[in-house]
């Protein structure tokens, strides 16, 4: 491109002059830290990126080198990173988009840089093998080179952080992939590093291209509670500032609200309305302490007093002072009873602890002498080291291999204590056995129980937080893979996993043996269609199956087999132990039920399924219309209706799956295979059924089931399928099974119900 065209566009926008003064804020942002000043090398990396990209537009039509130097700005002015995270952020798609190498960044400037930068270049080849999709392969190298130095993991969030600001110039079926990506992986990570405005904030955005009606109604329902909320707000903090102000305290108190995502969220888990949830408004502490070593005293002193004035909920004191959390979050978190009868969280931080929960990982940087700072990894060294275990072990499977990792994102957290009295942090939820693993592998797998609080517990009993384990062993106990079914933590499960796989591996190659021997002995050779043969007996899907089938002794070679290899009694064959189910019409071949299309594929194929080709335009939604419903395939994940956000995905057999957008086996297709994933729109003109479940709850009385049925057929004119009611102590429950034309009918139907006297709660279940 010539320099006057690159210079200003049709609409006569200066881009020169647009890409200058984005570096000038920049540079600025950096010169007001307190970092080493190194302008020099950002400069020249800022020169070598925009020469790199020159001539080359984002979607948008701004020149690219602007993401490069939003994504350094982010780095810079929010995570507060040095100049060798801004060189690198300036520097991060050179390799992957122009003719660069690293070796070049790295003669130019330096094997840090070059590390970093080579960290965030996607790749090409693949570690998992052909099925798997190149998201887990890009996220596993990002991983690899992070658990060398975390900056390439706080380059990418910001790098993600900018493509979701800038969200709005792509396509939907993009947008749904990377709002997925960032909800699976990113916004867990981001907490993981103690991000928790970026958190925030990656939530959000994901949120409003996922479900943009949603998200608007929540944000204009915020709005219009706005005053109620700031009322409330002065109120309740008067008397505290009264307080702190005769303690003498330097402090500023803050309103926090609860942000759309985590209120969305709230919603579809807890099944209430935004009305409902009360913990919209928390409220903020930040003081300065009077002398550094008093910062812990403090904070205890500013709770004391506040609980004084109001009374603080004995189950909800939270102390992260003590305890930080494994992303290094320290604050005090009471819940005090408010005037207007309202429990209200309040969070008491001093200054330092505010930067630390704010910013993170990134927070935790050194100072020096002189009023510099370096960048100090040592506090991450733990979790890192979880991550390279999990990296150590080569996962098949994409989709597991994120399940495990997301497993170590996890954001609760409870304190164990070994017998002598150590200290351990565990996810919430975690059993006996993972606390087993998580000390030694040799301990885990030989571990017959746990003694918790001196009192003897099997391997699945869940922890609570306090409790001492000890972990009894024994040289006979060998893992079992029914353990895989009740450990949570990622650590656990990859470590049976390999065992497990260990295991199998032994037992296929003597039932490899087994069979070469006995294929030997009646004058055959094995052959893949010998295998084929043997598999397709005994409903086998490949010859790694059979080998374990024959090494465990489930399938016993004999007479059958002979007489399928040598083609005999091919008319009235006898039917096997295995062939049984072929005759059972809801039974698959490998025993699973059929739970409807997603599964009952090979006939509908003929009924005219979409196959999706190479000319499809993947860009464009696809609309599902009473008339081609049929080709599409509803698993049973998510019950999608029309009135649902869907979208559709692209199964291996190239037909189109219809997900819920808020389905939790779409966000990880979504994180695993965005590629296939297209944007799909209903357009029903309420002509067909489908069938949706309600569950009511409320105070039983005579003439309550006649109510009911009066409202739904009488007034709404609802075909009700099945009705199932339970009292007890003067409480009843019941779920109503209907058919509906789409959610909305759904919304009326729950709204209806929750008129009739009595009646407490109405939800939808699907």
């Amino acid at each position: 491109m010539d320099k006057n065209k690159e210079k200003t566009d049709v609409k006569g926008v200066d881009y020169e002059k647009m890409v200058d003064d984005a570096f000038r804020h920049l540079l600025d942002t950096y010169l007001a830290s307190r970092h080493r000043k190194k302008v020099d090398i950002i400069t020249k990396a800022f020169n070598f990126a925009r020469q790199a990209h020159k001539g080359v537009r984002r979607l948008s039509g701004e020149p690219y080198i602007m993401h490069p130097i939003a994504v350094a700005q982010i780095a810079c002015g929010e995570m507060g990173l040095g100049a060798t995270s801004i060189c690198s952020a300036l520097l991060h798609d050179v390799v992957e988009d122009t003719d660069y190498t690293v070796e070049d960044i790295e003669n130019i400037f330096g094997s840090k840089i070059a590390q970093i930068v080579d960290g965030l270049t996607k790749i090409s080849g693949g570690i998992f093998g052909e099925q798997a999709s190149a998201q887990a392969e890009n996220f596993k190298k990002l991983l690899l080179t992070m658990s060398d130095d975390i900056r390439v993991i706080l380059i990418k969030i910001c790098d993600r952080l900018h493509n979701m600001r800038t969200l709005a110039s792509q396509p939907a079926n993009k947008q749904y992939k990377i709002a997925g990506e960032t909800l699976y992986i990113y916004a867990p990570l981001a907490n993981r590093l103690g991000l928790n405005k970026i958190k925030t904030e990656l939530e959000d955005l994901s949120f409003r291209y996922e479900h943009p009606d949603a998200y608007a109604s929540i944000e204009k329902k915020l709005a219009s509670t706005q005053a109620q909320r700031d009322a409330l707000f002065a109120e309740f903090t008067a008397p505290i500032r009264a307080e702190l102000d005769k303690m003498g305290f330097q402090y500023e108190i803050k309103a926090r609200v609860k942000s759309p995502y985590s209120i969305w969220n709230k919603m579809q888990n807890k099944h209430v309305t935004f009305e409902e949830i009360y913990d919209i408004l928390a409220v903020r502490i930040i003081y300065r302490p009077k002398s550094p070593e008093e910062e812990i005293n403090n904070c205890f002193q500013i709770y004391v007093a506040i609980s004084q004035i109001y009374k603080s909920h004995p189950d909800r004191l939270r102390d992260w002072v003590n305890h930080p959390k494994a992303n290094g979050y320290q604050a005090l978190h009471v819940t005090l009873m408010s005037a207007k009868g309202r429990w209200i969280e309040v969070q008491i931080r001093s200054e330092h602890m505010d930067e630390l929960a704010e910013q993170g990982f990134a927070a935790h940087w050194k100072y020096k002498d002189g009023g510099e700072i370096t960048e100090d990894e040592g506090e991450l060294n733990e979790w890192l080291s979880t991550i390279k275990e999990i990296l150590d072990d080569p996962q098949p499977d994409a989709m597991d291999f994120l399940d495990a990792i997301k497993l170590n994102l996890f954001a609760s957290e409870i304190f164990v204590f070994t017998p002598k009295g150590e200290i351990k942090t565990m996810p919430a939820g975690c059993t006996a056995l993972d606390f087993a693993f998580q000390i030694h592998t040799f301990l885990g797998s030989h571990c017959i129980g746990a003694k918790v609080n001196h009192k003897l517990v099997p391997l699945s009993h869940r922890l609570n937080s306090g409790d001492q384990v000890e972990i009894l062993t024994s040289m006979s106990q060998h893992v079992n893979p029914s353990w895989i079914n009740f450990v949570s933590t990622a650590k656990a499960k990859a470590k049976i996993q390999a065992i497990l796989r260990r295991e199998s591996r032994e037992i296929q190659k003597t039932g490899e043996e087994q069979l070469a021997k006995w294929l030997k002995a009646n004058d055959l050779e094995m052959t893949t269609s010998v295998l084929d043969k043997l598999c397709d007996l005994h409903d086998l899907q490949k010859h790694e199956s059979l080998f374990l089938a024959v090494g465990d002794r489930t399938v016993i070679l004999g007479d059958t087999d002979l007489d399928e290899l040598r083609g005999k009694k091919k008319g009235e064959k006898a039917i096997s132990v295995s062939k049984w189910r072929r005759y059972v019409p809801f039974l698959k071949p490998n025993g699973k039920k059929v739970t409807g299309p997603a599964d009952a594929d090979d006939t509908a194929s003929a009924e005219g399924l979409i196959v999706v080709t190479r000319d499809f335009n993947r860009k464009k939604p696809v609309f599902i219309s009473e008339e081609n419903i049929h080709r599409y395939l509803f698993p049973h994940c998510c019950h999608a209706i029309p009135g649902d956000d869907i979208l559709g995905y692209i199964d291996n057999k190239n037909h189109i799956e219809i997900h819920k957008r808020s389905c939790p086996v779409a966000s990880k297709l979504k994180a695993s295979y965005g590629t296939r994933i297209l944007d799909a729109k209903w357009d029903m003109h309420r002509r067909l059924f489908f069938d949706a479940t309600v569950e009511i709850r409320g105070i039983d009385r005579s003439g309550m089931l006649h109510d009911i049925s009066d409202v739904l057929s009488d007034q709404l004119g609802i075909n009700i399928r099945k009705i199932t009611i339970s009292s007890d102590n003067g409480i009843f429950e019941g779920t109503i099974e209907m058919q509906v034309y789409d959610r909305r009918d759904v919304k009326f139907i729950v709204e209806s119900m929750k008129n009739i006297k009595d009646m407490q709660e109405v939800q939808e279940v699907l």
